[in-house]
């Protein structure tokens, strides 16, 4: 092996494995760091919150001037919701419930009130919400009600609140610490009821408590009371179906648009993604081919000497083990500096993802140690094939 060594030493190019290295380097760094970036920035566009179901479309009425005026209800009838559900690209819908008497609602920290305000509560139909049915329900006369708020409250309280009265800021994971009081005014009554977070969402800028409870207080505080739903949600076979939005445009309806945006948003930052990580690849494979230059002008020369080799009884597994394990050692070093330079460059834009996006988890380092460790494993194995082959062809003349 000794022997083998010093007669690969004596024609190695440094000039040719430098460049190898630095071409190597730089395309690995670019698909490893366009890859993990996508990997943390997407939950920025997405924000799904797995308390909603995320596939669900909000329906509304175009507001016109009669509108405006309070001439015209704003409402959907039950004849309007059950010609909607007859379409052939819907599958499920249900309405929004509103309050029908007036609520305050009081939010604080161990025992002291930071905010109060009179709110509006509503509810949606149970199969919209993926709370847990054991959370997600109310018992006739309890004077608890399970609570889900928009996440918005949530960035208002850490950094309004939570700054002015020096309190620690909040998250998912201690929504237990949070006192919320909702008195309830109707019928010459009042009801007090203490609000159980159970989680914040981002789908709905709403405050959402179970379908029973509204019905129930509705019933109790508001029983003359009955207001057509002002939106529905709706799950729909294929968004982009040309029947949804021809039935929508010929019915007066609109639909929220922030999923769509959000899916443009998404569908750029995969294109980007892809588009960087090509270039990445491009480079990739041709500092490979320098390699593989490199590699077979290296045997090209010591061609007359590696034929004595086989002469003396050298197999080709022992002729090829050097050159193997100098391509393998190259790519070793290169996938390291490239994770070392990975870190680096996420912990410089991880804090410029937070402050934009302060309430999203990033995905941790994970993808970007895999997909390193993938192409350090594939790139070794075509270099073991491509060494091995190039032997193999100069020792069948001696086999």
């Amino acid at each position: 092996m000794q022997l083998l060594w010093k007669l690969l030493r004596h024609h190695v190019s440094i000039a040719q494995m430098a460049g190898f290295f630095f071409a190597n380097l730089l395309g690995t760094v670019i698909i490893l760091v366009g890859y993990q970036f996508y990997k943390d920035a997407l939950p920025c566009f997405t924000g799904e919150d797995n308390l909603l179901k995320s596939d669900f479309l909000i329906v509304s009425k175009s507001i016109g001037v009669s509108q405006l005026v309070g001439q015209e209800d704003n409402g959907f009838s039950d004849a309007a919701i059950a010609d909607l559900r007859q379409q052939p690209f819907v599958e499920q819908v249900g309405a929004f419930q509103t309050c029908e008497y007036r609520v305050e609602a009081s939010l604080g920290m161990e025992g002291n009130s930071y905010f109060k305000s009179e709110i509006f509560l509503e509810s949606i139909p149970d199969d919209f919400v993926q709370v847990n049915k054991r959370i997600w329900r109310y018992q006739q006369g309890a004077k608890e009600v399970p609570v889900l708020l928009p996440r918005s409250y949530m960035t208002m309280y850490n950094y309004g609140f939570a700054r002015q009265h020096a309190l620690p800021k909040i998250s998912d994971g201690v929504m237990g610490i949070i006192n919320m009081q909702l008195t309830l005014w109707g019928n010459g009554t009042q009801q007090k009821v203490r609000g159980r977070v159970v989680g914040f969402t981002n789908r709905l800028n709403t405050i959402l408590v179970p379908m029973d409870f509204l019905v129930y207080t509705n019933r109790l505080l508001a029983p003359d009371k009955h207001t057509r739903p002002s939106r529905l949600l709706m799950t729909v076979n294929n968004p982009t179906d040309k029947r949804l939005t021809q039935y929508m445009d010929e019915s007066g309806y609109e639909v929220e648009t922030d999923r769509k945006e959000v899916e443009r948003a998404t569908v750029f930052l995969r294109t980007l993604m892809l588009l960087v990580v090509s270039v990445g690849i491009l480079i990739a494979l041709l500092s490979m081919y320098i390699l593989m230059l490199s590699i077979y002008l290296l045997i090209q020369k010591n061609t007359q000497k590696l034929e004595n080799l086989f002469l003396i009884g050298y197999s080709p597994q022992q002729i090829a083990l050097p050159y193997q394990l100098l391509a393998l050692l190259l790519n070793a070093t290169v996938v390291l500096v490239a994770c070392g330079i990975l870190w680096v460059v996420r912990a410089y834009y991880t804090d410029i993802l937070l402050s934009l996006c302060p309430d999203t988890a990033l995905a941790g380092m994970a993808p970007g140690w895999v997909l390193a460790g993938i192409l350090f494993v594939l790139l070794a194995a075509i270099n073991y094939i491509v060494v091995r082959h190039r032997i193999n062809g100069i020792g069948k003349r001696f086999s």
